[in-house]
């Protein structure tokens, strides 16, 4: 059947205690109804529909760029089933809604999938979960025939409703033209005086229609966020399941639990990633790759059987197979390593192509640079890109050999075969398998000598008679 998709996300949050709409809190770098949205798209539903109310503004300018999202307001705060009916008027009686909530982002789409093929069949298919400590959760109240009679939720439920562990997750799904029948049958005689979209299944026990209920895997799907301390659990669970799918993938990890998966990480088989490390957005581990303590990488592709020494930050990058990288190295956006590649330490490369072979071990810029094959980058390089108002390119041909304390003064072309010598300041051209190298006469000075500590008014003087010195 087709599918609508109904995200109530109009909560205000204010146990978060934040100006930031709850849904808009950042988990794993990310919006947590981002999150929601993502699993959503899983199902590949006809319509999703985002029901906004508190910070819409803020909400709706996140989610901009999202053209398949569909916006309806929910003007005034009357609760969950007063949200939901806000969104029924544009979905057709043929399909089915499945209800997610903004602030719940660790489901995953296989639970949705048995609600939403329960409620292919006409039933009304509620997601329950089973906790030791259920307090603030609606309780799944069944009949004597162990079918499910009501939900009950917390501030309204007897001593004995209390005791029943069985708990609401607030997830569930419906034939549309049955869930607006019993939406309209709603009231508000409650201690909250508000919709409660719970109270559809008295509605549906009542009209004789099926209802299944359906235990979720792990309370942690279900988790939701209502102030900062769920915020940092659900942010524990997260990294934990992702962290799962790395280990069953094939990789090892030092400590999983200080290891930060914000994004979409694949890695091949032997991988090894040590404490501390951080990855965001779309990154790829090949074969054999180890990725050392207190590492960021970022949208970035590390070759098979490379090697991220520690303390390194890798964005917007491509390491070929069989590099050394660190530690304390910096590859920036647009910084392609060919295979057998070496940037050591305290070295840092931006929008750069580095040839099989090369190195660049110690200390150095490479900026706008292309360099060739078998190059020998000396510690100290300097590529010197920026005039103060434009980005210049460098090229250092195959077999290159540059000096240590050298600056390339772009636009310049150091050619293959090419030697710079120590302490040079290219700024033209270096020919072919040539020695260049720029320096001044080495002089000494044989009447200077070394000032030693002067007194405070010594100094004073001295600042004085500098600062009213005429200058030429």
């Amino acid at each position: 059947m087709p599918l609508s998709v109904v995200i109530l996300a109009a909560g205000q949050g204010k146990r978060i205690k934040s100006d930031l709409p709850k849904v808009l809190q950042p988990l794993a770098g990310e919006p947590l109804l981002q999150h929601v949205i993502r699993t959503a798209r899983a199902l590949a539903p006809d319509h999703i529909y985002v029901v906004y109310g508190h910070g819409g503004e803020a909400v709706q300018k996140a989610f901009a760029r999202d053209a398949d999202l569909e916006w309806v307001l929910q003007a005034e705060q009357l609760g969950t089933g007063h949200a939901v009916m806000q969104a029924m008027c544009a979905i057709p009686e043929d399909h089915t809604v499945l209800v997610l909530y903004g602030d719940v982002p660790l489901i995953r789409p296989a639970c949705l999938k048995q609600l939403v093929s329960a409620a292919d069949l006409g039933a009304l298919a509620l997601l329950t979960v089973n906790l030791d400590e259920a307090s603030g959760y609606g309780r799944i109240v069944r009949g004597a025939d162990g079918r499910v009679a009501a939900i009950v939720e917390h501030k309204d439920a007897s001593p004995e409703q209390l005791q029943i562990r069985e708990a609401n997750s607030g997830l569930m799904a419906a034939p549309a033209g049955r869930l607006e029948e019993w939406l309209l049958g709603l009231g508000r005689t409650n201690a909250q005086r508000e919709y409660y979209l719970t109270d559809v299944v008295a509605g549906a026990v009542k009209a004789g229609n099926p209802i299944a209920a359906i235990p979720v895997p792990t309370a942690l799907e279900v988790m939701g966020v209502n102030d900062r301390i769920q915020l940092a659990q659900v942010e524990a669970g997260h990294r934990r399941l992702r962290t799962e799918e790395l280990m069953l993938a094939g990789a090892t990890l030092a400590d999983p639990l200080r290891v930060d998966v914000r994004g979409d990480v694949t890695v091949e088989q032997d991988v090894f990633i040590d404490v501390n490390a951080v990855f965001i957005g779309q990154v790829h581990l090949g074969k054999r790759v180890k990725i050392g303590p207190n590492c960021l990488i970022r949208n970035s592709r590390i070759g098979a059987d490379s090697e991220i020494n520690a303390n390194c930050v890798i964005e917007h990058a491509v390491v070929g197979d069989n590099c050394r990288v660190g530690p304390f190295a910096r590859l920036r956006p647009d910084t392609a390593l060919d295979r057998d590649v070496h940037i050591g330490n305290f070295v840092e490369v931006k929008n750069a192509q580095i040839g099989v072979g090369s190195k660049a071990n110690h200390l150095s810029y490479v900026g706008d640079t292309i360099v060739g094959s078998a190059v020998n980058i000396g510690a100290g390089t300097i590529t010197c890109n920026y005039d103060g108002a434009n980005k210049w390119p460098t090229v250092i041909e195959d077999g290159a050999f540059i000096g240590s304390g050298s600056m390339l003064v772009a636009p310049v072309r150091i050619g293959a075969g090419a030697t710079i010598g120590a302490g040079s300041a290219i700024t033209q051209s270096a020919a072919d398998g040539k020695l260049t190298l720029t320096r001044a006469r080495q002089i000494t000075i044989e009447s200077w000598t070394r000032t030693g500590k002067l007194s405070d008014s010594e100094k004073a003087a001295a600042i004085e008679a500098a600062l009213n010195t005429p200058k030429d």
